[in-house]
């Protein structure tokens, strides 16, 4: 998942984006209302962690712009205000889903996952499909030829960046920031590292292979010929 967390308590957004990053997605931060609205509206994300109280512009606020313009990304409230009247405000404000303060990650990540499984059930891509590789985005499970094949969670992701662009280059940019959420290049062997590993998973055993190098340009996911 593409996610976008707002938060101006600098500690607990590294620690959310840090699990997050660990369960291998993708997060980009905005420290104040202001930054969270601009980033929701300009950018598209699979889901947004909002927190309630904000500088420069309330969380509410903020998702109520949202859904006033149609913009439909599910949105987790994060608020350490725990009363009903509270929680009835943030969901008819436009939340998907509210959750009070302290949390565990656990059930943050588990909420989140349920947000997007919803948003794809009602309307957005759940399979991807290329050649005889199938993707499985609501059970996050891949199968060539009808044999399953286990990835880890980066890897997942990895694949998925690849698989939304089958056919064209995806350059070693584009990964790293899709995939790994770099806005700069880390300069290590990161990026060939992941390829080998699900190279070796998706076409290792298989008559023909699908993910090609592309000398100086990236990698390129295709139907085997």
């Amino acid at each position: 998942m593409k996610l976008l967390v707002v938060e101006d308590d600098r500690e607990a957004a590294a620690f959310l984006i840090k699990g997050l990053k660990e369960s291998g997605h993708t997060a980009d931060h905005a420290a104040d209302g202001r930054q969270g609205l601009f980033l929701a509206t300009s950018e598209r994300f699979d889901a947004i962690v909002m927190d309630r109280m904000l500088p420069g512009i309330d969380g509410l606020a903020i998702v109520a712009a949202l859904r006033a313009s149609d913009n439909k990304t599910p949105v987790l409230i994060l608020s350490a205000l725990d009363g009903v009247d509270e929680r009835v405000r943030g969901l008819r404000a436009g939340g998907d889903d509210y959750l009070t303060k302290p949390y565990a990650f656990s059930e943050l990540l588990a909420r989140l996952e349920a947000l997007t499984r919803r948003s794809i059930g009602q309307g957005g891509e759940s399979r991807l499909q290329v050649g005889d590789l199938e993707i499985d985005l609501l059970a996050r499970a891949v199968r060539r030829a009808n044999q399953p094949i286990e990835l880890l969670p980066r890897e997942f992701r990895l694949l998925e960046v690849l698989a939304r662009n089958a056919g064209h280059v995806v350059t070693r940019t584009m990964l790293l920031e899709q995939v790994w959420d770099y806005h700069f290049d880390p300069q290590t062997n990161v990026i060939d590292v992941h390829v080998s590993r699900l190279r070796q998973k998706i076409d290792k055993g298989f008559a023909k292979p699908m993910l090609g190098t592309v000398r100086g340009a990236g990698y390129c996911l295709k139907a085997a010929e």
